[in-house]
Formats: C-alpha cells, structure tokens, sequence
C-alpha cells in the first residue's frame, strides 16, 4: 500500500506516517517498506489523475513509500493515531487464536492417532 492510503486509513497525515517511518526505520526491512523510483511514482500518479486534477502529481517532489502486509502491521505498532492501535490490537488478537486454533487441532490430531 502507498504511504498516502495508510495514513488515510490509519487516520494520521501522510507526513506524520513517514516521520515514523524514519524515526523507526530499523522495524521497517526491504521486504516491509520500500520507496518508489520517480518513473513509478509518475506512473502510479498518471493512473490515479482525472481530468479535474491534471495537475496533481506532475511535479513529485518525494516518491512515495509502499508498504507491504508485515511493513503494514509494524506500522500500526508504531503509529499512536485510535485506527493504528485497533489493528494492532486486532492482528495479536488474531495471533492468539491462531495459536489456541494450532494447540486444539495438535490435540485433536493425537486423539484420532490413538
């Protein structure tokens, strides 16, 4: 996901979203952040303008950054906006019961062993 769509849906501002980012970049590898080249960035924007917005994006000054899923996550532990601590709430909640889901079917499996 680009940088702007995350701030959007962790509801901070996209500078807000990148100042973390570099305070934090130690918790953000290759594999979970990265930023565009130029041309991509041209690309991406020429695919998002409509005719009301011709101008929008011609000129960028900074490309974008994209987050992958795992670079997502770690930056709704970091972020301290009500959306970001509800996924991140949300994604250990989730791990615990995939963890007691893993347990049970370990459990289920030996009975039917026996």
């Amino acid at each position: 996901m680009l940088d702007r769509d995350l701030a959007k849906l962790y509801g901070v501002t996209t500078k807000q979203l990148n100042q973390q980012l570099k305070r934090n970049r130690t918790r953000f590898p290759q594999d979970f952040a990265f930023r565009l080249t130029f041309a991509e960035a041209k690309q991406i924007a020429a695919l998002r303008l409509q005719n009301a917005t011709l101008k929008r994006g011609q000129h960028i000054k900074h490309p974008p950054h994209v987050f992958t899923e795992h670079g997502a996550i770690m930056l709704a532990s970091v972020l301290n906006s009500r959306s970001a601590v509800q996924a991140s709430v949300f994604v250990v909640r989730a791990f615990v019961q995939m963890r007691a889901a893993l347990i049970e079917y370990a459990h289920l499996s030996r009975r039917l062993e026996l």
